[in-house]
């Protein structure tokens, strides 16, 4: 009995509500402004009551997201601690490398590369398509920008500069089909080429094939030749599959848009070289101590008078080639 009440009760609930909603709504279409103020009404007196029911609410979830924060916080200065000791080691271990590089270098007297010479470029057109990869930059001969030189990014290398205007200069880019990089490839430096094929990524060509190459090993410029210098980040092995090699440039042509043209004076050199301006000799001439001269000197006539032959002649030392030089036969 109690649970027939009950259904009825509950029923009649609703046909009320639904009776109230069906005379809101008719009062809503007959007097709008009637409605509308007593929208405003009922707002204005449950407003306040929203307010403080709200407060407690706000505060418990602030503080909620402040613990989160604070655990958060103790989490990072936890991993900031461990990455800084870790830093710290490599940093002792940097300096003593850059000691013991200074004392080599020292001891075997070796001549100091060239100070590079940048300038700051911007990328102002991407004018490559399906059968060339290249950029236009907006520094050109009146900054110093001449063909050779080497564009790079802070992620590695870009490519070199293939032709120079007075204010534009063209940089052709390490996927270009005309490209070749001499690099060192893996921990083992092996030597190959990175030879350009239009392709998102360049092959390796020109590697020796007892050579082991896989997949994550870092490319760099092996600096053989006169063109880019050694040790520049160029990109990640990604595919090695029957002989071909893929490598994955660090830099995204797509999101070049500031460079560095790096002028390393690398081929200058060489051309001076060649062109016999060099301020000293590449051999120097060979001197002999004053003893073994001595020596030399005192035993050649005593030789000659014991085989009964003339004393030989004297040894003029022969003029070092200079560069630029024609040797005759």
């Amino acid at each position: 009995m109690w649970n027939a009440w009950k259904l009825l009760a509950t029923w009649l609930t609703y046909g009320v509500l639904v009776l109230a909603a069906g005379a809101a709504m008719l009062l809503g279409k007959a007097d709008a402004v009637l409605v509308e103020r007593l929208r405003v009404q009922v707002a204005d007196v449950v407003a306040p009551i929203l307010e403080s029911v709200s407060r407690p609410v706000d505060r418990a979830a602030d503080v909620v997201a402040s613990s989160r924060r604070l655990v958060d916080l103790v989490e990072e200065n936890s991993a900031l601690r461990q990455e800084r000791e870790h830093l710290l080691q490599w940093q002792a271990v940097a300096q003593r490398l850059e000691a013991e590089n200074a004392q080599l270098r020292d001891l075997l007297k070796l001549v100091a590369e060239p100070e590079a010479r940048f300038v700051a470029a911007r990328v102002v057109a991407d004018p490559g398509g399906a059968y060339a990869h290249s950029l236009l930059v907006n520094t050109g001969r009146r900054d110093g920008v001449e063909k050779g030189q080497i564009v790079l990014t802070g992620e590695g290398l870009v490519g070199r500069i293939a032709a120079s205007a007075n204010r534009v200069s063209r940089v052709l880019l390490i996927s270009d089909l005309n490209s070749r990089v001499p690099v060192a490839v893996g921990e083992g430096r092996a030597r190959a080429i990175l030879a350009g094929d239009n392709s998102v990524y360049p092959r390796l060509i020109h590697l020796d094939p007892d050579e082991t190459i896989a997949s994550g090993d870092q490319v760099v410029t092996s600096g053989i030749t006169d063109a880019f210098p050694p040790g520049l980040p160029v990109g990640t092995v990604v595919s090695v599959q029957h002989g071909d090699v893929r490598v994955a440039p660090f830099v995204k042509q797509s999101r070049v848009e500031f460079v560095r043209v790096v002028d390393h004076r690398l081929p200058a050199l060489i051309d001076d070289f060649l062109a016999g301006r060099t301020e000293t000799p590449i051999l120097p001439p060979l001197q002999l101590p004053a003893a073994a001269n001595a020596q030399l000197s005192a035993s050649a006539p005593a030789e000659a008078q014991a085989e009964g032959t003339a004393a030989p002649p004297t040894v003029v030392p022969l003029p070092v080639p200079r560069p630029g030089d024609r040797i005759r036969p």
